[in-house]
């Protein structure tokens, strides 16, 4: 049995930890201003400012392999009063912490952010940028669609300070592109990309997603050659997720359109040998970035870190979430706002924080928070080190041997390191340090599917 069949066990992405399913306490509305508190407080002494996520969740048209949250509608009227709603929510954490941040970081996700005109843009980040201090490291970023981002969106953007672009790409291949509903020419994808650099961004990442129904070999290799030709910096190749339970709209296919086992595995591999063959680094688990990247360099001197968002140059704490659904974080609890639009929009108007749910981090969270972490950054961890224990590293080891017998790490008395071998098992072996995940089915084959 090839190892990719081994490893072939659903795990998660390991954006956080604990992960969202065994977040268990939800902090009280002061619990998470005072973690807020803390974290800028720890910033600012390390000359670091803290970092805000607004969602914006409108989209045109549904995209059906989609996962994230979104309100597809064409009427605009509903884009003022979201905008009052976010500046308002954020003017309660200003009052409320009762300070002036410095800003680290600001990125704008969604649904689609560029849904917005350009001078509705201008009106959300300006309300926003009037009470903090911009710090002169700041990297503001933005999820965009191609087929509706215009040059003027990305020239108000560039005056605001924006630098880093994401373009939701997916796939290029027109029989992909028509079921998953996400119709874009390989033109339209170079406009925006060369509109964003003549206006000063510096950083274009491209997403693209492997396993989608009809994918094949070719058609993946076609859409590599496409990005080839297009030359982001940065690129994330995610998996996709069938969901359907969760997602409706995936209903439009079926399991039997997808690429499943040793199929699905080859078309990222196919995918990562096209990109490394024109000089693109994978610099974690989906990631790949150009040598010239600051992503790429972040890897290199050990400032590589991951939140929700995926990989980042470097660790912000706190992250604040605006809008409907956004998540934030404190490195000690996190905090997630109502998932529907209807209650994020009351509790705001009613001077509420908009909180749903959350997690406040006990010890042995906070400890196995920074291994998983280290894991999918550095490749290595050790748990030798001061503060860096609890009880349940003891039990680990045990369950890394399996791994080490296959050679995808190497297994020390107090720690652990990745082989070049063992990089695509990164969610597995993360899965073996996660202390909910074990306790709650503690069988190894958690982990794989022969153990």
């Amino acid at each position: 049995m090839s190892l990719f069949k081994k490893y072939n066990v659903p795990g998660p992405r390991y954006t956080s930890y604990p992960t969202v399913p065994y977040w268990t306490t939800t902090p009280t509305t002061e619990q998470w201003l005072e973690s807020i508190r803390q974290a800028v407080d720890g910033g600012e002494r390390d000359g670091v400012g803290a970092a805000l996520y607004v969602h914006v969740p409108f989209c045109h048209s549904l995209c059906t392999y989609c996962g994230c949250n979104t309100r597809i509608t064409r009427n605009r009227a509903v884009v003022g009063p979201y905008i009052d709603t976010v500046l308002k929510e954020w003017g309660m954490y200003v009052s409320r912490l009762g300070r002036r941040m410095h800003l680290e970081e600001l990125h704008l996700g969604g649904g689609t952010p560029t849904y917005l005109t350009a001078e509705e843009l201008e009106r959300l980040i300006g309300g926003i940028l009037e009470r903090v201090s911009v710090t002169s490291t700041a990297e503001f970023s933005i999820e965009a669609d191609p087929r509706v981002t215009t040059r003027e969106q990305i020239a108000t953007l560039a005056k605001l300070g924006f630098r880093r672009l994401s373009l939701g790409i997916q796939d290029f291949d027109p029989k992909v592109q028509d079921i998953v509903h996400r119709v874009q020419s390989e033109e339209q994808v170079r406009a925006v990309t060369e509109n964003a650099r003549e206006c000063g961004f510096n950083s274009v990442n491209y997403d693209l997603i492997y396993g989608l129904p009809f994918q094949t070999l070719q058609s993946v290799e076609g859409t590599i050659d496409a990005v080839r030709r297009l030359r982001p910096d940065r690129i994330a190749f995610y998996a996709y997720a069938h969901v359907p339970w969760i997602k409706p709209g995936q209903r439009r296919f079926t399991e039997a359109d997808l690429p499943s086992g040793d199929e699905k595995r080859m078309l990222y591999e196919r995918g990562r040998e096209m990109l490394e063959e024109v000089g693109y680094r994978e610099i974690g688990m989906d990631h790949f970035a150009l040598e010239t990247d600051s992503l790429w360099k972040s890897s290199l001197d050990g400032s590589l870190h991951r939140n929700f968002m995926g990989y980042t140059t470097r660790q912000v704490a706190p992250q604040i979430g605006l809008g409907v659904s956004s998540i934030g974080d404190s490195w000690t609890a996190f905090a997630q706002n109502e998932k529907t639009l209807e209650n994020y929009q009351r509790k705001v108007e009613a001077g509420e924080l908009p909180i749903l749910r959350g997690h406040v981090l006990d010890q042995e969270d906070q400890v196995l928070r920074r291994h998983i972490l280290n894991v999918m950054t550095r490749f290595a961890t050790d748990w030798g080190g001061e503060g860096l224990q609890t009880p349940f590293l003891d039990t680990v080891p045990e369950r890394l041997r399996e791994f080490a017998k296959d050679g995808l790490l190497e297994l020390g008395e107090k720690g652990c390191q990745v082989t070049a071998k063992g990089r695509p098992f990164l969610r597995n072996i993360c899965m073996a340090m996660d202390a909910r995940l074990v306790r709650q089915a503690p069988s190894t084959q958690l982990f794989s599917k022969t153990i």
